[in-house]
């Protein structure tokens, strides 16, 4: 496969790596920029690439809870602008208190009645109106004995950049104190799973075998390497599972701690990011403005 400038261009861009070694790890690769970057990382020369860092999506999460039952939507405008408007926010809200009473899929939603019109409707007539794309891309539904939300980032009450449920099991005050701060973590950390038991087999799988690659290019002997490995796995999911992380609010002890210490138990929980995995093209606007200037 040919190499092409926009490749290099991307992969030093997602791993901060060297001219020289992107194009060698692309080479090496055959083209396969997934497959670059463990090699990247093998070789010690790159981060794990976060797809998180293309994100360029813009619009709101709309979060609500009621009776054990939280959900979190998001929907997409073109423009931080129009997210910032006072239409699109009272149209995130009224969405978003449609999906807690009627639904459980992106699907069921758009077909469920919102005034009257499906919420379908009410989208087009808003595009038509505000003058911007939209869409509604993605509901997420978590229940629980005790659900607890969290906006980061809040636009207006309940919606914001970043939405957060979480699930708790156990007596009701403590976990609604504990699950906001719990919330408030996952916020921050992106957890990818609750436990371990949780976590994707290909992710863990993949993550292995990068770690086992920079272990036996240590030249150490294979019993050495092999307790390395299980030393880094180990690291690794205490980074990546919710319950293995160290409380952002006391990182003496692990959030599954932190929770046991409370008298209750995380039983589950919903992250979302406006624009998390939609790749956006980037615009000069310095150069759209000078073509305009030009006719």
């Amino acid at each position: 496969m040919a190499i092409t400038a926009q490749m290099v261009k991307e992969l030093r861009e997602s791993t901060g790596a060297g001219m020289m070694d992107v194009k060698k790890a692309l080479t090496e690769t055959d083209g396969d920029m997934d497959a670059a970057v463990d090699w990247l990382r093998t070789k010690g020369l790159a981060k794990a690439a976060k797809k998180s860092g293309r994100v360029a999506a813009e619009g709101l999460v709309g979060v609500a809870v009621s009776a054990g039952k939280g959900v979190a939507i998001e929907l997409n405008s073109e423009t931080d602008f129009v997210a910032k408007n006072a239409d699109f926010q009272s149209l995130v809200r009224e969405i978003t208190k449609v999906a807690l009473e009627t639904a459980d899929s992106v699907e069921v939603l758009r077909a469920s009645h919102l005034n009257g019109k499906t919420v379908d409707e009410v989208l087009n007539e808003s595009i038509a109106r505000i003058g911007e794309n939209m869409n509604l891309r993605r509901l997420h539904v978590l229940e629980g004995e005790t659900v607890v939300s969290y906006v980061h980032n809040a636009a207006a009450e309940g919606m914001g950049k970043i939405g957060v449920l979480v699930a708790l099991k156990g007596p009701v005050d403590q976990a609604k104190v504990i699950g906001k701060q719990i919330a408030m973590h996952i916020a921050a950390t992106a957890p990818a799973s609750l436990s371990e038991a949780d976590l994707d087999p290909v992710l863990v799988e993949r993550e292995k075998s990068v770690l086992s690659e920079q272990a036996r290019e240590s030249g150490k002997p294979e019993a050495v390497i092999e307790k390395m490995i299980v030393g880094r796995m180990a690291k690794f999911f205490e980074e990546v599972t919710l319950l293995g992380q160290k409380f952002v609010i006391n990182p003496d002890v692990t959030v599954g701690q932190a929770a046991k210490d409370a008298g209750v138990e995380v039983t589950g929980f919903a992250r979302i990011v406006v624009g998390d995995g939609i790749e956006k093209e980037k615009e000069d606007f310095a150069a759209e403005v000078a073509k305009t200037l030009q006719g």
